[in-house]
């Protein structure tokens, strides 16, 4: 097929740019480089840098989009949230309107489980409440609900992947941002001399060591899901699947993995508890399990962490 990936000079876009290559797919990337790298657009793969706000030119001839292209701190949304809704939002609708333009009516798109905001139950579903705690999340459910809209009122075929913190490595393709926001690189980083400690918010959550409990997928299998959800799309439809490795791990356990993995000591400054941090933060993939067939097949934690620390200390 010919597919376009929005965002596919980034972690996860270029992870599943390089998997679509390998698949033996015309892979074109749409990238403005604001937060993406150059030099992470896989080979063979054909670059556009520009916006999805002007997708047009760079759809033409193209039978479907993976779109990736966003805005992602949580932080910066809750400071600048129009930022958020004219990037994540009015850029999606730039996009879908430019896909009718062409005639492209299947895209996958990168959604989160931030749109569920502090769930009720954990392991979280499908069918539970979304309710975005911040402009991030809630940029993202929007893009959700026009897609439904889309796939009711001109036949698109749209699926939409949830899921919390992507970890690991694809070969040269690693996580690269300016602003890291993420505990394993933060804790690698402690390794590597970038940073003097990690921060451990909390000890006293009903969990196991007190410390937060969070759901991790490596990009690898990420990925292999988004290849997956592209193959069974239906036009005229819009799925949605949590993505999850199937268990949590603790902010302790991460540390801990870290520590021994990099074999240093990782110094952590034990604080307060964050407003809004809920214990535990899980995603169920049962759906996409038994619809899909999909199943992470990394689900070690040393395994994340080991890809993570060669990644991002060339190892």
């Amino acid at each position: 097929m010919r597919l376009l990936v929005t965002g596919g000079a980034g972690y996860v876009g270029s992870v599943v740019a390089a998997q679509l290559v390998e698949a033996g797919h015309e892979v074109t990337v749409l990238d403005d480089l604001s937060t993406g790298h150059a030099d992470a657009v896989p080979d063979g793969a054909r670059f556009v840098q520009g916006s999805i706000s002007d997708a047009s030119a760079a759809l033409a001839g193209v039978d479907a989009v993976l779109h990736f292209a966003a805005k992602s701190l949580v932080g910066e949304s809750v400071e600048k949230p129009g930022l958020y809704w004219a990037n994540n939002l009015g850029g999606t609708l730039a996009l879908l309107h430019a896909m009718r333009e062409q005639g492209v009516r299947r895209i996958v798109f990168s959604s989160t489980a931030a749109t569920y905001g502090e769930p009720e139950r954990s392991p979280i579903q499908e069918s539970d409440p979304t309710r975005p705690t911040n402009p991030y999340g809630a940029s993202k459910l929007a893009v959700d609900t026009t897609l439904t809209a889309y796939a009711g009122l001109h036949g698109l075929g749209a699926v939409s992947l949830r899921y919390f913190n992507v970890a690991g490595a694809y070969g040269r393709f690693r996580e690269r941002h300016t602003v890291e926001t993420h505990l394993i690189p933060n804790v690698l980083k402690v390794a590597t001399g970038e940073r003097e400690s990690v921060s451990v918010f909390g000890t006293d959550y009903p969990t196991p060591d007190g410390t937060c409990l969070r759901d991790y997928i490596h990009v690898s299998d990420l990925a292999r899901a988004h290849l997956l959800a592209l193959d069974t799309i239906i036009e005229g439809e819009h799925k949605i699947y949590n993505l999850g490795n199937g268990t949590g791990f603790s902010v302790q356990e991460v540390i801990s993995v870290c520590r021994e993995v990099t074999g240093h000591e990782i110094p952590a400054v034990v604080g307060p508890r964050r407003a809004g941090d809920p214990a535990v933060l899980v995603a169920s993939s049962e759906k996409i399990q038994r619809e899909l067939g999909w199943k992470p097949e990394r689900t070690s934690l040393r395994e994340i962490v080991s890809d993570a620390w060669e990644g991002l200390s060339g190892r």
